[in-house]
């Protein structure tokens, strides 16, 4: 990526924190380093299927691509109309909804049984009760047995709640990243 590219995609990124805080969570693309830990979560052989929620500018999702094997089939849910058309011109070979809330009508639309994988940049802690637990119940249901949720978020608030719903299989501190944040790896029991 250019240097004016990058640029352009932080302003993008900024003026949408700005104007959604609640939906962006952070004022910056994810770093390198957050962006190296999602990735090498990810246990890429056992890996057909797998859904990024929140890319936002596509940062993690370049990672992806470099990552994956070629048969790994990728589905974006942006909810931003921007960053989505954004996301769907930089990575064309990519799937790109709006809704994460209708993840698992979109896999049956796809024709995709379950995925093996979903990895979340979504600030879950900043949205209602109600949706946090709406998508936590779209990504549980998703995802075939042991398949792995991975999410990063900026504070350990959300451990618990994960550790209901599924397996820890651990977490991970970010200390290079704006603000510095925790990786964590869930399996569907």
């Amino acid at each position: 990526m250019s240097f004016a590219a990058s640029i352009q995609e932080k302003i993008l990124f900024f003026n949408r924190f700005i104007s959604a805080p609640k939906q962006i969570g952070s004022v910056v693309p994810s770093s390198r380093s957050l962006c190296s830990k999602m990735v090498q979560s990810v246990p890429w052989d056992e890996v057909d299927n797998l859904a990024e929620l929140g890319p936002g500018t596509g940062v993690i999702t370049g990672y992806i691509r470099k990552a994956k094997p070629d048969h790994t089939r990728v589905l974006l849910f942006e909810k931003e109309a921007r960053m989505r058309k954004q996301l769907s011109e930089k990575f064309p070979e990519f799937a790109c909804y709006p809704e994460a809330c209708k993840l698992t009508e979109t896999l049956r639309a796809e024709g995709i049984g379950h995925l093996d994988c979903v990895i979340s940049g979504l600030p879950f802690f900043n949205f209602s009760p109600e949706l946090r637990e709406e998508l936590l119940n779209q990504i549980y249901r998703s995802l075939r047995p042991g398949g792995r949720f991975i999410a990063f978020q900026y504070s350990v608030q959300m451990k618990s709640l994960l550790s209901e719903q599924f397996e820890l299989e651990g977490s991970r501190f970010v200390p290079f990243n704006v603000p510095p944040a925790f990786v964590y790896v869930c399996r569907k029991a």
